[in-house]
Formats: C-alpha cells, sequence, structure tokens
C-alpha cells in the first residue's frame, strides 16, 4: 500500500491551494476523479472578494458577510476570512494569475450582491478559470503526485482515525488502498441532486458522504443557495458579475421588478433575495415563458467583449441570441452548499487525522446564504 504524510480528495482550488501550502518536505498526493482543471472550480466566473479599496476595510467584508448569511455564520471564522482575504489576492497574483485591471493599473473590482462596496476581484469572467490554471502550474513546479482519475469510494478507519482511503482506478479498474497520515477532503458540493444546477455533473456531494459515513458530523446542510440566474432551460450559470457591471432584471411588462423587493440594493440584493424575486415574479404571471430576463444591451459592445465575453459566447452557442442585441431570458438554479463537513478554522473535523476544505466543508463563513465573491 502507498504510503502518503497527506492525501487530498479533491484537484480544485481547496485541494490544490492545500497541496501548494503544504511543507515541501512533506509527501504530499492529490487525488481526482477528473483531470485536475476540469474541476468545477474552473466554473467560477464572477470573481473573488477581498478589502483592496481605498475606503473599504475587512470589518466592512466581516459585516456584510455576516449580515449575508443572516447572522448565523460563525463570526470568528468570518473574521478571519475576511482578515487574510487581501493577502490571499496579492499572493495569488503572485503566484501567476492575471486579474483584470482599472485605469489606474490596479487590480479591478466590481459591485456583488449584499455587498457595502465593489470588492470583488476578477479576471473578466473567468475567474475561476484563472485561478485554477495557476494552481495547477504551481501543482506541476513543485512535482505533487496527482492520481488523476481515480474515485474514492471509502476512508480507511483505525481505531477512530482516519489512515488513508480505498480508491477505484477509473482508467486501469480496481480498487486500491492508499494510506495516509492526514487526509483533506476537499471535493466540492452536491449540487448534482437538484434537476436544474449550475454545477458539474462531478458535484454529487462525495466528501460529505465519505465524512458522513465514517462518522464525522455535519452541519446546516438545510442551507442550499439557489443562483439567480441561470441560463433558460440548460442550468448554465450567468455570472452575478453581469447585475455588477449594471445589467438590468426585467419582466414580461418591461419593469426592473426589484424595485419592489429591494429597492436600494435593486439588482445588487442578496441572492437569496434575488431568487426569490425572481420566483414571485414567474408564479405571479409576470415571467417570460417560466424565465425573466438579463439584459445587458445598455452596457454597449465594448463593455461586454471586455468584462462579459464568456457570457456572450455563452448565450450565443445555447440560447441562440446575442446579449449586445437581445436579452438573456434567466431563472434560479441550484449552485452552492452552504453546509457540510463540520470543521473548525483549521480545518479540523471531529475524526483524528480527517480534514476538510471549500464547498464541502461547513466552518461556517456563509451563514444561510453566501455572498457572490466569498466562495473563492
Amino acid at each position: 500500500m502507498k504510503l502518503h504524510d497527506i492525501l487530498i480528495i479533491g484537484a480544485g482550488l481547496a485541494g490544490m491551494r492545500a497541496a501548494v501550502a503544504a511543507p515541501p518536505d512533506l509527501d504530499v498526493a492529490v487525488i481526482s476523479k477528473v483531470h485536475p482543471v476540469r474541476s468545477h472550480s474552473v466554473a467560477a466566473q464572477g470573481g473573488i472578494n477581498a478589502a483592496l479599496g481605498e475606503h473599504d476595510s475587512w470589518e466592512a467584508h466581516a459585516f456584510d458577510t455576516t449580515k449575508g448569511g443572516l447572522y448565523l455564520g460563525d463570526q470568528d471564522a468570518i473574521e478571519a476570512m475576511c482578515r487574510e482575504a487581501p493577502d490571499d489576492i496579492l499572493e495569488l497574483e503572485r503566484l501567476g494569475v492575471i486579474f483584470s485591471r482599472d485605469e489606474q493599473g490596479r487590480i479591478a473590482q466590481r459591485p456583488f450582491g449584499g455587498a457595502g462596496f465593489p470588492r470583488t476581484c476578477y479576471a473578466a469572467d473567468r475567474t475561476g478559470h484563472a485561478i485554477l490554471h495557476a494552481m495547477y502550474e504551481q501543482l506541476l513546479k513543485r512535482c505533487i503526485a496527482v492520481y488523476e482519475e481515480w474515485y474514492v469510494t471509502a476512508l480507511i478507519m483505525e481505531d477512530g482515525a482516519c489512515r488513508g482511503v480505498v480508491a477505484w482506478d477509473l482508467i486501469h479498474g480496481g480498487l486500491r488502498a492508499i494510506g495516509a497520515k492526514a487526509v483533506i477532503l476537499a471535493t466540492g458540493g452536491s449540487g448534482r441532486v437538484f434537476l436544474t444546477s449550475t454545477n458539474a455533473v462531478i458535484n454529487t456531494g462525495d466528501g460529505m458522504a465519505l465524512a458522513y459515513r465514517a462518522g464525522a458530523p455535519l452541519a446546516d446542510m438545510e442551507f442550499v443557495q439557489f443562483h439567480p440566474t441561470t441560463l433558460k432551460g440548460t442550468g448554465i450559470l450567468i455570472t452575478e458579475g453581469a447585475r455588477g457591471e449594471g445589467a438590468y432584471l426585467l419582466n414580461t411588462l418591461g419593469e426592473r421588478f426589484m424595485k419592489t423587493y429591494a429597492p436600494q440594493q435593486m439588482e445588487l440584493a442578496t441572492r437569496s433575495t434575488v431568487s426569490l424575486a425572481i420566483g414571485q415574479e414567474i408564479l405571479e404571471g409576470r415571467g417570460v415563458d417560466g424565465c425573466v430576463l438579463l439584459d445587458l444591451r445598455h452596457l454597449g459592445r465594448q463593455r461586454i467583449l471586455e468584462r462579459l465575453p464568456q457570457i456572450r459566447e455563452l448565450a450565443i452557442e445555447f440560447a441562440g441570441l446575442d446579449p449586445i442585441e437581445t436579452p438573456i431570458p434567466v431563472r434560479p438554479g441550484a449552485h452552492y452548499q452552504m453546509g457540510g463537513v463540520r470543521t473548525n478554522q483549521w480545518t479540523e473535523t471531529g475524526i483524528v487525522g480527517l480534514y476538510a476544505a471549500g464547498e464541502c466543508a461547513c466552518v461556517s463563513v456563509h451563514g444561510a446564504n453566501r455572498l457572490g465573491g466569498n466562495s473563492l
């Protein structure tokens, strides 16, 4: 049986970031059921939050996060995340992430729902793609072993502690045991349990199930976020960054209906508020074929091509329309699991030797509702 110091299950951003952060003298390996850059983190579009602005602060970021989560998040964990976020952004930049820039050459930031300041750093509308590929480069640079296309079926437990995993080699076949002094779950969310979801087919809650079967407690599993804007009939994510750039939500009467539900924040209210508003408009007969319309036309061709190129490509390919000329039909879809394997701030679970990070874990910084830009 192969033995590692640290074995990380999942090669998305949480998994690869953990691998890169490990001391170089440790034997670290990553195991993933898909190629690392096909992990679902690649689908993140809008951005990543950090209080970099002159008039912004980590305290304001923490307040917005706490309030957006309906005051149900762990405020110590929220403070840690918001305090560390600015340095994390700068470190990502040093690791090779190419963020979009403003006119002064600084890292550009856009407004997102529930935020009091424009604090969402972005790489056009492909932020997850940019960060994931930079992390993969660092993984290769450090020569970290990757079990690519291996599916973990169980945790190995001895005397109440996690000592490794049992995994199926998807390419060659056969079950194998892989030992580890520490196992980190970084397996992402469970959005594929819903019919309409922004999640990839690989997001089936594997890590949560593995931990639960081994006896680790889960928390906040009732809190599932529905993103307000998924493309009609597909579940494809249409980034909140579109509304951050100034897009409107319209009903069949051509009204910006968010003025009824959140007159101050309008389209940039929290995701739970906007999703409920869209559902209400559709139920009361003011929808458009089971959707509402996301209107980008007033942003102009140049701004859409520069800041939302992927959204345009997706609309053309999957809806047969160009958002430069025509509004996009959208409706809510399952997007993010706020709950997961219960951990403390140091990613420790209720089982010795087992840790969890990313969407499969619940610290909880998100409470009942995650703010856009707080997942990455």
